[in-house]
Protein backbone atom coordinates (compact mmCIF):
# COMPACT_ATOMS: atom_id res chain seq x y z
CA UNK A 1 0.00 0.00 0.00
CA UNK A 2 1.52 3.28 -0.82
CA UNK A 3 1.49 6.08 1.32
CA UNK A 4 1.46 9.69 0.60
CA UNK A 5 1.12 13.20 1.16
CA UNK A 6 -1.04 15.35 -1.29
CA UNK A 7 -0.43 18.61 -2.46
CA UNK A 8 -2.34 21.52 -1.51
CA UNK A 9 -3.75 21.43 -5.20
CA UNK A 10 -4.85 18.25 -4.32
CA UNK A 11 -6.04 18.54 -1.07
CA UNK A 12 -7.94 21.60 -2.02
CA UNK A 13 -9.59 19.40 -4.70
CA UNK A 14 -10.74 16.86 -1.93
CA UNK A 15 -12.05 19.93 0.07
CA UNK A 16 -14.03 21.12 -2.99
CA UNK A 17 -15.74 17.37 -3.20
CA UNK A 18 -16.62 16.65 0.44
CA UNK A 19 -17.98 20.21 0.72
CA UNK A 20 -20.35 19.95 -2.36
CA UNK A 21 -21.62 16.21 -1.23
CA UNK A 22 -21.53 15.78 2.53
CA UNK A 23 -23.67 17.70 4.94
CA UNK A 24 -21.98 21.04 6.44
CA UNK A 25 -22.04 20.04 10.09
CA UNK A 26 -19.65 16.97 8.89
CA UNK A 27 -17.05 18.42 7.82
CA UNK A 28 -14.57 21.34 9.53
CA UNK A 29 -11.05 20.66 8.05
CA UNK A 30 -10.05 24.21 6.92
CA UNK A 31 -7.32 24.18 9.07
CA UNK A 32 -5.88 20.95 7.91
CA UNK A 33 -2.50 21.20 5.24
CA UNK A 34 -1.93 17.60 5.38
CA UNK A 35 -3.80 15.00 3.49
CA UNK A 36 -2.40 11.96 3.60
CA UNK A 37 -3.34 9.29 0.89
CA UNK A 38 -3.05 5.44 0.88
CA UNK A 39 -3.48 4.28 -2.26
CA UNK A 40 -5.73 0.77 -2.17
CA UNK A 41 -6.24 0.32 -5.87
CA UNK A 42 -6.15 2.48 -8.77
CA UNK A 43 -8.10 5.77 -8.34
CA UNK A 44 -8.96 4.21 -4.82
CA UNK A 45 -7.27 5.75 -1.43
CA UNK A 46 -8.02 6.47 1.67
CA UNK A 47 -7.72 10.10 3.22
CA UNK A 48 -6.99 10.79 6.42
CA UNK A 49 -6.36 14.16 8.58
CA UNK A 50 -6.37 14.80 11.92
CA UNK A 51 -10.11 15.91 11.50
CA UNK A 52 -11.56 12.58 9.64
CA UNK A 53 -10.90 9.53 7.81
CA UNK A 54 -12.75 9.08 4.04
CA UNK A 55 -12.46 6.71 1.34
CA UNK A 56 -12.25 7.93 -2.81
CA UNK A 57 -14.23 5.27 -4.47
CA UNK A 58 -13.36 7.46 -7.43
CA UNK A 59 -12.60 10.64 -8.82
CA UNK A 60 -15.67 12.38 -7.65
CA UNK A 61 -16.77 9.76 -4.80
CA UNK A 62 -15.41 10.65 -1.24
CA UNK A 63 -17.55 9.18 1.78
CA UNK A 64 -16.45 9.45 5.14
CA UNK A 65 -15.02 5.85 6.19
CA UNK A 66 -17.64 3.90 8.47
CA UNK A 67 -15.25 3.88 11.72
CA UNK A 68 -15.30 7.57 11.78
CA UNK A 69 -18.78 7.88 14.11
CA UNK A 70 -18.45 11.57 14.82
CA UNK A 71 -18.91 12.66 11.22
CA UNK A 72 -21.35 9.71 10.22
CA UNK A 73 -24.17 10.94 12.62
CA UNK A 74 -24.32 13.86 10.18
CA UNK A 75 -25.99 11.87 7.59
CA UNK A 76 -29.23 10.61 7.22
CA UNK A 77 -29.95 7.02 7.84
CA UNK A 78 -31.95 3.75 6.94
CA UNK A 79 -32.58 0.89 9.26
CA UNK A 80 -32.49 -2.44 7.73
CA UNK A 81 -33.74 -5.83 9.69
CA UNK A 82 -31.61 -8.52 10.47
CA UNK A 83 -31.95 -10.90 7.37
CA UNK A 84 -30.42 -7.98 5.06
CA UNK A 85 -27.18 -7.90 6.90
CA UNK A 86 -25.46 -10.69 5.74
CA UNK A 87 -26.25 -8.66 1.81
CA UNK A 88 -25.43 -5.44 2.52
CA UNK A 89 -21.90 -6.74 4.20
CA UNK A 90 -21.40 -8.39 0.97
CA UNK A 91 -21.25 -4.92 -1.17
CA UNK A 92 -25.41 -5.86 -2.05
CA UNK A 93 -27.44 -2.85 -2.99
CA UNK A 94 -30.00 -2.14 -0.33
CA UNK A 95 -33.36 -3.03 -1.58
CA UNK A 96 -37.01 -1.19 -0.01
CA UNK A 97 -38.29 -4.77 1.27
CA UNK A 98 -34.79 -4.85 4.13
CA UNK A 99 -35.37 -1.07 5.43
CA UNK A 100 -37.58 -0.99 8.27
CA UNK A 101 -36.89 3.03 8.64
CA UNK A 102 -36.15 6.01 6.59
CA UNK A 103 -34.47 9.23 7.52
CA UNK A 104 -35.31 11.91 4.88
CA UNK A 105 -32.93 12.22 2.05
CA UNK A 106 -32.79 13.38 -1.65
CA UNK A 107 -31.62 11.65 -4.70
CA UNK A 108 -27.71 11.28 -5.11
CA UNK A 109 -27.47 12.07 -0.91
CA UNK A 110 -24.88 10.06 0.84
CA UNK A 111 -27.12 7.73 3.71
CA UNK A 112 -25.88 5.82 6.51
CA UNK A 113 -27.24 1.84 6.88
CA UNK A 114 -27.77 0.94 10.32
CA UNK A 115 -29.03 -3.01 11.53
CA UNK A 116 -32.24 -2.71 13.62
CA UNK A 117 -31.51 -4.84 16.51
CA UNK A 118 -27.95 -3.11 17.86
CA UNK A 119 -27.73 0.35 15.81
CA UNK A 120 -24.41 -0.24 14.31
CA UNK A 121 -23.18 1.39 11.29
CA UNK A 122 -23.09 -1.49 8.37
CA UNK A 123 -22.99 0.67 5.34
CA UNK A 124 -22.68 3.93 3.33
CA UNK A 125 -24.64 4.17 0.21
CA UNK A 126 -25.83 6.69 -2.45
CA UNK A 127 -29.50 7.09 -2.88
CA UNK A 128 -31.09 6.48 -6.03
CA UNK A 129 -34.36 7.93 -5.24
CA UNK A 130 -35.99 10.39 -2.32
CA UNK A 131 -36.51 8.84 0.85
CA UNK A 132 -40.20 9.78 0.43
CA UNK A 133 -40.79 7.68 -2.65
CA UNK A 134 -38.71 4.87 -1.19
CA UNK A 135 -40.87 5.06 1.65
CA UNK A 136 -43.81 4.45 -0.31
CA UNK A 137 -42.81 1.54 -2.64
CA UNK A 138 -42.73 -1.80 -1.76
CA UNK A 139 -39.87 -3.17 -3.83
CA UNK A 140 -36.76 -1.94 -5.84
CA UNK A 141 -33.10 -0.43 -5.51
CA UNK A 142 -33.12 2.45 -2.48
CA UNK A 143 -29.00 2.51 -2.17
CA UNK A 144 -25.98 1.82 -3.96
CA UNK A 145 -23.85 0.47 -1.75
CA UNK A 146 -20.72 2.20 -1.84
CA UNK A 147 -18.30 1.15 1.14
CA UNK A 148 -19.71 -1.25 3.47
CA UNK A 149 -18.15 -3.35 6.73
CA UNK A 150 -15.34 -5.84 5.33
CA UNK A 151 -14.73 -4.09 2.25
CA UNK A 152 -11.00 -3.84 0.71
CA UNK A 153 -10.71 -0.43 2.21
CA UNK A 154 -12.30 -1.85 5.92
CA UNK A 155 -9.84 -4.25 5.74
CA UNK A 156 -6.76 -1.99 4.43
CA UNK A 157 -7.26 0.71 7.45
CA UNK A 158 -6.23 -2.42 9.65
CA UNK A 159 -2.60 -2.40 7.92
CA UNK A 160 -2.24 1.59 8.09
CA UNK A 161 -1.30 4.11 10.91
CA UNK A 162 -4.14 6.75 10.53
CA UNK A 163 -2.60 9.80 12.26
CA UNK A 164 -0.74 12.14 10.04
Amino acid sequence: MKKSILSKKESSVIKDIIRKNWPPSAHNFDNEKNFISYEIDKGQRIICTKAFTAVQIDSETIVPFLGTVQILTAFPTVVVDMGAIRFVCNGAKIMRPGITKFDNFSKGDFVIVKDEKYSKILAIGRALEDSMIASHSTKGYVLDNLHYVGDAFWESYKEIDPKP
